[in-house]
């Protein structure tokens, strides 16, 4: 058995040079089941019916989570509106989210997952922060997720009917499947991308990016710690691709990955310089275009017309009590503002209290709607509010909890569109500064309008649709594009 902490020994400062194992482009896929004695699909073999299409019929898989599922509905709905079928496979949690969006849906593992349990389960992880909320997420929390979705998946792909597969990277070891039935599959990263070659720190640490020996050797051993904690979903993935009869060198982290494309939502122009990326990985540009939401009450005529700031720490990790009294007591004494604070449902507001007569606060907020009045947002760091606010030209003072949110953070001070505070230096003295830092400081919001023109300039949903059809072997005439509610 390979020792968790060799997962990322062996990798050199380059990506391994390995040959696709999948075929260039898609096409239509037999599906052929294997009964066993129960009369269900035991195993299933893909034949490949080479072509070239205007359109096809595709498969979606997220974690059942706000933060991945909000930008891969987005990605969904883009390739629907070019034509192409889109079939989201998913347990019972993520139905509301789906039916907003208007796309065809099934689920799957509803008898580990009903309807419920993922949002009991993952209000674990509220009140946690930094490795523990990691080690938790891997070790508690997905592994099932892992398990019921290997027996789970197959026969729900040849129930649909998919042809290929557009993948969530954090899904870990979901490939798989697709790898057995010789199904073509994209990965996507909505999370910041994970960079393995050690050039800059992976992206659960704030490290700052140098390209001294010293801060390489650093870097690979906080890979060697990226290994050691995703050690126990790889110890469920070797059953199944052995079983599959697929061979894997568990000891290089990307030899599941897809070889045709792999999407990260994060723009060129806000990651570190000099990342060394294979051919099949792209920079596009958020996944979002405010529709397809389910819609959230907000009371707009408390708005004053004075200068916003729009507070929020994500949907996850949101529900340690001390930040937001931190947020409120240094907001309070800041004269000619009116603030926002979202506070999620894992805190209750009566703990909050006294709210600053400067300050509106909420259980849940119109984001984008909030970020485009907004002149500061102070954020977790997830990269889906952090690229909203980019999107806005809406600098940020950032407070990462836990996940990849260290990693947003340092980009946010490198690129110089905000400023971030750890959270075991988080004080109301330490974060009233940094507001007033950024607030007052025009270079910020220079930066941040900087960024909000290459993101408009980008297209990130149209970029991403393009490379996952040409990686398909869709061909898309022009003006195929149709409206969609």
């Amino acid at each position: 058995m390979d020792s968790p902490t060799l997962i990322a020994e062996n990798f050199s400062l380059g990506w391994p040079k390995r040959e696709p194992s999948l075929p260039p482009a898609a096409g239509i896929w037999t599906l052929k089941p294997c009964f066993n004695s129960h009369d269900r699909p035991s195993c299933i073999r893909g034949t490949f019916n080479s072509r070239k299409g205007s359109t096809m019929k595709i498969g979606f898989l997220s974690l059942p989570l706000f933060g991945h599922l909000n930008p891969m509905t987005a990605l969904a709905r883009k390739l629907q509106s070019r034509g192409n079928e889109i079939v989201f496979i998913t347990v019972p949690d993520a139905e509301p989210v789906l039916r907003a969006a208007n796309l065809n849906f099934v689920t799957f593992c509803e008898e580990e997952y009903p309807a419920g349990s993922i949002a009991q389960n993952w209000s674990s992880v509220a009140k946690l922060h930094g490795e523990e909320v990691v080690r938790h997420s891997i070790r508690e929390l997905t592994p099932g997720l892992l398990k019921a979705t290997l027996e789970h998946l197959p026969a729900k792909i040849l129930e649909t009917g998919v042809e290929a597969l557009v993948l969530d990277t954090i899904y870990f070891y979901v490939e798989l499947v697709a790898m057995h039935l010789n199904i073509p599959y994209v990965h996507i990263w909505n999370v910041l991308h994970v960079d393995y070659s050690g050039t800059t720190p992976a992206c659960l640490f704030s490290w700052q990016h140098e390209a001294t020996p010293e801060a390489v050797a650093r870097n690979m051993e906080g890979l060697k710690a990226v290994g050691e904690v995703i050690a126990p979903l790889v110890e469920i993935a070797k059953p199944y691709a052995a079983k599959a009869g697929l061979k894997i060198d568990w000891n290089d982290p990307t030899a599941t990955t897809s070889k045709l494309a792999v999407i990260s939502q994060t723009p060129r122009e806000f990651d570190y310089p000099d990342t060394r990326w294979p051919a099949q990985f792209h920079y596009a540009g958020p996944f979002h275009d405010n529709k397809g939401r389910k819609r959230i009450p907000f009371p707009w005529d408390k708005l004053t017309g004075e200068p916003l700031i729009f507070a929020s720490m994500g949907t996850l990790v949101h529900g340690m009590e001390f930040v937001y009294r931190t947020i409120l007591d240094a907001v309070g004494n800041i004269p000619g503002i009116q603030v926002v604070l979202s506070a999620g449902d894992n805190v209750t507001l009566d703990d909050l209290r006294p709210i600053p007569s400067n300050t509106l606060v909420v259980r849940s907020a119109p984001q984008i709607d909030l970020l485009k009045r907004a002149v500061l947002c102070v954020t977790h760091a997830g990269l889906n509010t952090t690229l909203e606010a980019l999107a806005q030209g809406v600098p940020m003072v950032a407070i990462p909890i836990g996940y990849d949110q260290p990693g947003v953070a340092s980009r946010i001070a490198y690129h110089g569109v905000g400023e971030f505070v750890e959270l075991e230096d988080l004080t109301v003295e330490r974060l009233s500064e940094l507001i007033q830092q950024v607030r007052t400081n025009r270079s910020y919001q220079a930066r941040a309008c900087h960024m909000q023109r290459v993101i408009s300039q980008t297209h990130g949903l149209d970029l991403a649709a393009d490379l996952i059809e040409k990686a398909l072997g869709i061909t898309q005439p022009q003006g195929a594009e149709l409206s969609l509610a």
